[in-house]
């Protein structure tokens, strides 16, 4: 039996077994979630903050992400939860990968609110594992997209379809991404599987990609025409950082790989939806959404 829990019921579909727990943090309750309860997969957190307010927002940070994490553990392993599943980021491994891929072994040093809130729930975790009985299993991925998945991802999918002109035809980096399909399916296996106790693990598609090679494989997807006009990645580059926007740059331009070679040899796990059909299927779900037919997506992009 599986049971939602979330800070409102009226979020979820109306029927789904939930609870509410209110805001999430260092004094939230978490009582009736875990009644009876043998495996916790925590996904909340606070993300998203533009990087401007992040200095702002730093303990909400750590009141959400730190604190809670810590809070909700505490409460399932005195409850006798047997397993905890905890969503982090890939972002702990570090920012930009230049060498090597980032495997789970890399430690960031980065001073990001968001990144160093993920970093004490982990170092938490691990904590209470030694500390306790119950088993904890850490998944890092990086940027999760797929049907419904807003941010970054949306945007961009957004943007295509209005047929805005996008000065990213010339980027030559490589990312992992991991599909919402795949991701499930990785934290469906680690819920039993016994060489996942209290084992950290990235996860990707297993396909790397540029941004530039993202758009248009989206944009084939949307059966709209891509409008990306070939800009040197130099050029876009120094024009971000005068305009104090280092951190876009980094996410359209650097790379950012992880290997997900832990994930395929310990537990057996290859990723089941190739990256070609989840853009598809993120392409279906937006234009459905929408409300729009493809015949007018069409004529947005010509």
């Amino acid at each position: 039996m599986f049971r939602a829990v979330a800070r409102s019921i009226t979020k979820l579909h109306p029927t789904a077994e939930v609870v509410s727990v209110g805001d999430i943090g260092s004094t939230t309750e978490w009582g009736g979630a875990l009644v009876e309860a043998d495996t916790v997969v925590h996904l909340a957190g606070l993300a998203h903050v533009p990087s401007k307010l992040q200095r702002d927002n730093l303990s909400d940070y750590w009141e959400v992400n730190a604190l809670g994490t810590a809070r909700l553990a505490k409460q399932a392993a005195a409850k006798g939860v047997r397993r905890f599943l905890y969503l982090s980021t890939a972002k702990v491994c570090g920012d930009i990968t230049q060498n090597r891929p980032f495997d789970e072994k890399d430690v960031s040093d980065s001073k990001d609110p968001y990144t160093a809130s993920k970093q004490e729930a982990e170092k938490f975790l691990r904590g209470i594992a030694m500390e306790t009985s119950m088993e904890v299993v850490i998944i890092r991925p990086p940027l999760v997209y797929g049907p419904g998945v807003k941010a970054n991802f949306h945007n961009m999918t957004r943007w295509l379809c209005k047929g805005i002109p996008l000065p990213l035809g010339n980027i030559h980096n490589l990312r992992s991404l991991v599909s919402l399909d795949n991701l499930l399916d990785f934290i469906y296996l680690c819920l039993n599987h016994p060489m996942a106790a209290n084992q950290t693990f990235v996860v990707s598609d297993g396909e790397d990609i540029s941004t530039t090679e993202l758009l248009r494989r989206m944009a084939q997807a949307l059966r709209v025409p891509a409008r990306l006009v070939p800009v040197p990645q130099g050029l876009l580059e120094l024009g971000a950082r005068v305009m104090g926007r280092d951190d876009l740059s980094q996410r359209l331009c650097a790379s950012f790989q992880v290997d997900i070679s832990k994930a395929r040899t310990l537990l057996g796990w290859r990723p089941p939806v190739a990256m070609e059909d989840a853009l598809r299927r993120s392409a279906e779900y937006y234009l459905s959404s929408t409300q729009r037919p493809v015949e007018d997506v069409r004529r947005v992009g010509r």
